[in-house]
């Protein structure tokens, strides 16, 4: 009735896995803070005649306070699954943060280590690998890609299509999708279940060195030129270490929420380097970074999908795959409308609503086999 193309069929116990939370997002943790600092406030208060005791019991209650506050956000929002999530957030940082989280996953190197932490390894589970890559002529100092390559990759010759996965804005990381998304376990899992054909998942890095900025992927003027580095210079370094299927319709791209907005609008100005779009929790115009564009309201246009889809010509067909959670309504009639006008200018859309889940990683962690099993079934077959 809708005009969209059918949703995909994901294994159940895969989407019953991407859908459970982790140790650290348990209720129990931000409530067993928030009951700690009950206590000591009545510490506090029951030895207030005592200054010492009044005074540290005050200091403990407010440090119990912020960890509830910081273990609830997370727990709502699914950003920090586990111990491993917790070590690879500290190893962001340098010096000592860095060798806490290594203490943290047991002295390993969670860049290496990550594919084989949630299931069990095995024959199906896919490698991670990663490499730095920096280009100075766009303002794009040096980040870290990180690269999931198929079961056997080592052992065979063949190629294999690609998807490309961006992370959030602002505060994002290319390592989120290593994380948060659960790429590596939910790979894992779609191997074994044979609910996805082997292929290359890359999470790169579009923060050009400054996490807290919301550049969502764009090309800006007088500022970093993101658009143009991932469809060139990452796009390029990716097809010259590994072995690719170096055609528009073997190649996705895709992201979450500022990430899915990056996506949708590189993709569909690259429609001749990306036949796949993936997108859960998009966005369809730019936000606050338009002010960066100085009042070019031609260059505001070319980059806000929202109005640029209306009647638009495609070069190349896509086809797209928009994921919401049912509890974020403003989500979803976005996901339905984008792809009413996708399909409205003869393009194949699907959209994917998950039922009890807001605007949240979870959403996106949850929606992620679902994003892969289309990308799956879209790609052409490799021999």
């Amino acid at each position: 009735m809708n005009g969209f193309a059918a949703d995909v069929t994901v294994p159940a116990d895969v989407a019953r896995y991407c859908r459970a939370t982790g140790p650290f997002e348990s209720p129990l943790i931000w409530l067993g803070f928030g009951a700690a600092a009950v206590v000591l406030l009545v510490v506090a208060l029951r030895w207030r005649h005592r200054r010492r005791i009044r005074r540290r019991a005050r200091v403990a209650a407010a440090l119990c306070l912020l960890v509830a506050a910081l273990t609830g956000v997370n727990g709502y929002v699914g950003y920090v699954r586990d111990r491993h999530d917790f070590a690879m957030l500290l190893e962001r940082a340098d010096g000592p943060a860095a060798a806490l989280g290594r203490l943290v996953d047991d002295g390993g190197d969670p860049h290496v280590r990550r594919a084989d932490r949630r299931t069990p390894a095995g024959p199906d589970a896919p490698r991670l690998d990663s490499f730095d890559l920096a280009d100075p002529a766009d303002g794009i100092p040096s980040g870290r890609i990180y690269v999931l390559l198929p079961p056997g990759y080592a052992d065979s010759t063949r190629s294999y299509p690609v998807v490309y996965l961006l992370h959030g804005y602002p505060f994002g990381s290319s390592q989120d999708w290593l994380t948060a998304g659960d790429a590596p376990g939910t790979l894992d899992l779609l191997y074994r279940h044979h609910a996805i054909p082997p292929m290359i998942v890359v999470s790169a890095d579009l923060t050009a060195g400054q996490p807290e900025r919301d550049w969502e992927g764009l090309d800006l003027p007088g500022g970093p030129k993101l658009e143009t580095f991932l469809t060139g210079p990452v796009v390029s370094a990716v097809d010259g270490r590994y072995r690719t299927v170096r055609d528009r319709a073997a190649r996705a791209l895709g992201g979450m929420s500022g990430g899915a907005f990056a996506a949708l609008n590189i993709g569909l100005h690259h429609t001749g380097e990306f036949g796949v779009l993936l997108l859960t929790l998009p966005y369809d115009a730019p936000g606050d970074v338009r002010a960066q564009f100085h009042g070019d309201t031609a260059a505001i246009e070319r980059n806000t999908p929202r109005d640029y889809l209306r009647g638009m010509v495609f070069p190349d067909p896509v086809a797209v795959f928009v994921a919401a959670g049912s509890h974020d309504g403003g989500d979803v009639a976005r996901a339905r409308e984008l792809a009413g006008r996708l399909t409205a200018d003869g393009q194949r859309a699907t959209v994917h609503v998950e039922p009890g889940l807001p605007h949240t990683w979870r959403t996106a962690r949850a929606t992620l086999p679902y994003l892969l099993v289309f990308a799956g079934n879209t790609f052409p077959a490799v021999g």
